[in-house]
């Protein structure tokens, strides 16, 4: 029995709002920057991340030209997707996208509030990374069977 995801299900699972663990290498080639993220999916697009210009994730980013993202299921059965690969573009995160992205994970008050106390954000301080996803790893414990009789 497999419990991997198929294209269909992986890309709709990290389409939904999760928290993603962002990982990359750093300089010394051994350890690995984990931190949580927020971050943006379409299926059969690339992964999106925002972050300060000048943050410990950017650089690091941009030294190795590649990043990944592990994202799992908050409830029993297991399930996670995890994807990496190259970067592909680098931008100034438009307003708009910012604003999508406090939606997604904040209910509207809060969304509101956090756009407002971090206005200063709102040009040339935050960055986009967008990452084509070459490498996926998923589980869906819930495929398996849970009935002993079957």
């Amino acid at each position: 029995m497999t419990f991997a995801m198929g294209l269909v299900e992986r890309e709709a699972f990290l389409a939904e709002a999760r928290f993603g663990v962002l990982s990359v290498a750093q300089e010394d080639g051994v350890a690995t920057l984990a931190v949580p993220i927020w971050y943006a999916f379409t299926p059969g697009r690339e992964v999106v991340i925002h972050t300060h210009r000048r943050s410990r994730k950017a650089h690091l980013i941009r030294t190795t030209g590649r990043f990944g993202i592990c994202v799992q299921a908050d409830t029993s059965p297991v399930r996670y997707v995890s994807v990496e690969g190259p970067v592909t573009c680098e931008s100034d995160v438009e307003p708009a996208a910012r604003e999508a992205m406090a939606h997604r994970y904040l209910p509207p008050h809060m969304a509101r509030a956090y756009l407002e106390a971090t206005a200063e954000q709102q040009v040339g301080v935050s960055v986009a990374f967008h990452m084509r996803p070459t490498r996926w790893r998923t589980a869906n414990y819930g495929a398996m069977s849970l009935d002993p009789s079957s």
